[in-house]
C-alpha cells in the first residue's frame, strides 16, 4: 500500500494542469515537511475535487485518512483510521457493502510528485526505499475518494466539518512488484494515471463502464521513474546533506527482480 508521498512544488503549479482550479484554503506549502509526508500523520494535504454545488474542480485541504461520515466519536474510531488512508481499487464497485462503494461518487485527487515504497532484500535487516514518479509528468495526480464527516471541535467543543480522503491502489505491475515485495500488502501500487485520465476523473460525471476502465488502467512499468534513496522515516538528516528524496547509493544492492 502507499504511506509515503512527496510533494515538492509551488502550490500555483496546480493551475499549470488545472487552468480554472479555484482555491477553498489560503494554501503555502513548506518544502522541509512536504519532501516526505507520512499518511499515518493523517495531516492535511491539498485536494482536488469537483464542488457539488457549482460543479467546478476547487482545491481544499483534506486529512489524509477517510473518517466516514457517520462517526460521531472520533476517539472510537482512532484505531480504525490506519485502514482508511489507502482503498482497493477492487473493492469500489465491486464490495456493495464496503465504505468505498458508498462514497463512490465523491471522487477526488492527490498531486504528488513522487511516492515512497520499500524493497525487502533477502539478508537484509533494512528495507531500502525507492521514489517511484511518472515519467511524463514531474506532478501527478493520484485518484481518491473524500469524505465530510460533522464532528466537535478538539478545542471549543462546536461541531465542525473534516474533510478527509483515501488515495486508491491496485495490484502492482512488473517494476512495482519488484520493489514493494513484502509486507501484508505488497505486490500493491497507487492507481497511477496519464493526465487525461486524472482529469476524467474528477471532471463531471463517469458512466460505469468508463469508471471501471479508469479502476483497471495498469500504468506500463516503463511509464515510470525509480531511484533508491536513504532511510526516509527517520528525523535525523542525512549523513551526505543531501533531501530525502535525492538519489542514494545502497552498497551491494542486487538489482531489481522478482526472486
Amino acid at each position: 500500500m502507499c504511506y509515503d508521498i512527496s510533494f515538492k512544488v509551488e502550490i500555483s503549479q496546480l493551475e499549470d494542469y488545472f487552468p480554472d482550479l479555484i482555491f477553498d484554503d489560503q494554501i503555502t506549502i513548506n518544502f522541509d515537511a512536504s519532501v516526505h509526508v507520512i499518511g499515518h500523520a493523517y495531516g492535511e494535504h491539498p485536494i482536488i475535487y469537483q464542488n457539488r454545488e457549482d460543479g467546478k474542480l476547487h482545491c481544499r485541504l483534506m486529512e489524509w485518512g477517510c473518517i466516514p461520515y457517520y462517526v460521531k466519536d472520533e476517539s472510537l474510531f482512532k484505531k480504525n483510521r490506519p485502514t482508511m488512508l489507502n482503498a482497493r481499487s477492487e473493492r469500489i464497485l465491486e464490495d456493495t457493502g464496503s465504505y468505498w462503494y458508498k462514497i463512490r461518487n465523491r471522487r477526488c485527487l492527490m498531486p504528488v510528485t513522487g511516492i515512497y515504497e520499500h524493497r525487502e532484500v533477502k539478508g537484509w535487516k533494512k528495507k531500502v526505499p525507492y521514489l517511484v514518479g511518472l515519467k511524463e509528468q514531474p506532478m501527478f495526480f493520484i485518484p481518491g475518494l473524500y469524505s465530510v464527516a460533522e464532528l466537535p471541535d478538539r478545542e471549543t467543543g462546536e461541531a465542525i466539518k473534516r474533510w478527509s480522503f483515501t488515495i486508491i491502489t491496485r495490484a502492482a505491475n512488473e517494476v512495482m512488484k519488484m520493489i514493494h515485495n513484502g509486507g501484508e500488502n505488497k505486490w500493491r501500487m497507487p492507481l497511477f494515471l496519464p493526465l487525461e485520465l486524472s482529469k476524467k476523473w474528477v471532471e463531471g460525471d463517469l458512466a460505469p463502464e468508463d469508471y471501471k476502465a479508469i479502476l483497471d488502467f495498469e500504468m506500463p512499468s516503463e511509464g515510470l521513474t525509480y531511484h533508491t534513496v536513504d532511510t526516509i522515516r527517520s528525523s535525523k538528516m542525512r549523513a551526505d546533506g543531501k533531501g530525502k528524496d535525492e538519489h542514494f547509493e545502497w552498497e551491494k544492492l542486487p538489482e531489481l527482480s522478482l526472486e
